[in-house]
């Protein structure tokens, strides 16, 4: 496994990630797109570039002193169309869940910096590398995923205590086998009783799980209200199967042992195992590739979970703006708000279940990306909307719309529904403004436009070949 910068350690907490998104998702996206007030919540999630500034004037050392923390990509959305809908032309957004909304504006913002590179502006991301023709990452630099919940898939299948009437508590390893040690970071200790939440408040009650409920076509509707209340510990199942799961004791207090599963709605690719459905915690199997799920016509997209492992393997960037960079574009951490959480299933969802990719070529592998869960709750996330419409009339639903929105200069942001831009009539669809400007169609002809700055004489050799 590969690991990232050695400084990420010590630049920059998890909240500090959530709370700076938050506060970009307040103050830099348009009303447009967003829920509307106490009926509809959505999903965020971002990419963070991280800069290390060094102080060259303290006696020439180059030790960096400052750390820049900037969004420069962002989405929402929770919504994914079925496979009739899709479209050879590559111009409708086959998966507008927030994770790949962020990830296809990231790229839109990776395509605008390589012009800049191109125009040889010394404010840009990429440096020249060693082969002709190719960039490379300026090496003061990172970026950060966030996520306002759990991605879909096989990250969101976290155990359930037998006691819990709350959201699942995450609990480390070292705390399940050793329940003397306290919690670490913002988890609270469940003997810390004043700290939590009241479980006879309506809140809390409203919040219970429903266990024959799965998530649907919404984004992780498998934990219903549950994505708030207190962050107590949490629970440690990467090495065991789900079968073992069912019969685990003594991972809690009280000899408190994992009675059951939060369910995901992400069906399993064909070919796969297959869940069992059995009740209890060997309902699902983990580890196992998925689809997500659509109402009534099945979806080709494949889980946020799937889609996060196969990004620390084989990078951000694309297959497209490969051609022009000297190594992947890898994240170096993710880190995720307040929801249910299991820091083990997230590591085998992302890294954990990767470890026997091989045969990859130069400059790709399996990253150890760092994997951090904040105590910030997105105000629009499914939870903080219930809490606040308590008994409101009518049925609290997913946001239909997708918000998009990179750090370019011109047209930064994207507001779409169903895949193509909001307002889109039926007879307009084939018009060029009913084009996403994240859409596989657009982002080809950004590239085409990339290497039209680029003399061909300085393209890179795996170009050249082809042109010739």
């Amino acid at each position: 496994m590969v690991r990232g910068p050695a400084l990420t350690q010590t630049m920059w907490t998890a909240d500090e990630i959530a709370r700076l998104c938050y506060e970009h998702y307040g103050t830099r996206l348009p009303k447009k797109g967003k829920p509307e007030p106490n009926r509809e919540w959505t999903l965020l999630a971002a990419v963070v570039k991280v800069q290390l500034v060094a102080d060259w004037a303290c006696g020439g050392s180059n030790r960096p002193t400052q750390v820049t923390k900037e969004v420069v990509s962002m989405g929402t959305g929770t919504k994914c169309i079925g496979q009739s809908k899709m479209r050879k032309s590559g111009d409708i957004l086959n998966d507008s869940h927030a994770e790949v909304i962020a990830r296809r504006s990231f790229q839109r913002y990776l395509h605008y910096q390589l012009h800049l590179a191109a125009a040889l502006k010394e404010d840009s991301i990429f440096v020249p590398g060693t082969q002709r023709g190719l960039w490379k990452l300026r090496p003061d630099l990172l970026f950060v995923f966030f996520s306002s919940h759990t991605p879909c898939g096989d990250a969101s299948i976290i155990p359930m205590l037998e006691f819990e009437d709350q959201p699942c508590c995450p609990v480390s390893r070292d705390w399940a086998n050793n329940p003397s040690v306290e919690a670490d970071g913002n988890l609270e200790a469940p003997e810390n009783k004043k700290k939590c939440e009241d479980l006879g408040s309506p809140v809390t009650k409203k919040m219970r799980l429903e266990p024959g409920i799965p998530d649907g076509v919404g984004h992780h509707q498998s934990f219903g209200n549950q994505e708030s209340g207190p962050i107590p510990p949490s629970i440690s199942g990467s090495n065991l199967t789900t079968q073992e799961l069912a019969t685990v004791t003594g991972m809690a207090p009280s000899g408190a042992k994992v009675v059951d599963v939060y369910r995901t709605g992400a069906k399993c690719v064909p070919g796969e195992a297959g869940d069992s459905g059995k009740p209890g915690a060997a309902y699902h199997q983990v580890g196992l590739l998925r689809v997500k799920p659509g109402r009534g016509d099945r979806t080709c997209s494949m889980s946020c979970s799937d889609k996060l492992a196969r990004w620390n393997v084989l990078g951000c960037q694309g297959a497209l703006l490969m051609h022009l960079l000297e190594k992947p574009i890898y994240l170096s951490a993710v880190v995720i708000g307040r929801c249910p959480y299991s820091q083990e299933a997230m590591q085998r969802a992302l890294t954990g279940r990767c470890q026997n990719v091989s045969a990859l070529p130069k400059g790709f592998g399996v990253q150890e990306v760092k994997i951090q869960q904040s105590g910030l709750l997105f105000e629009h996330s499914r939870c903080a909307v219930q809490a606040k419409r308590a008994d409101g009339p009518g049925r609290l639903v997913p946001c239909g719309a997708a918000i998009s929105w990179s750090a370019v200069p011109e047209q930064p942001l994207d507001v779409t529904a169903n895949g193509f831009p909001q307002g889109t009539t039926k007879k307009g669809i084939r018009c060029l403004q009913a084009r996403s400007r994240i859409s596989k169609v657009e982002l080809f002809r950004s590239f085409q436009k990339l290497l039209s700055s680029i003399s061909e004489d300085k393209w890179p050799d795996s170009l050249r070949t082809r042109q010739d």
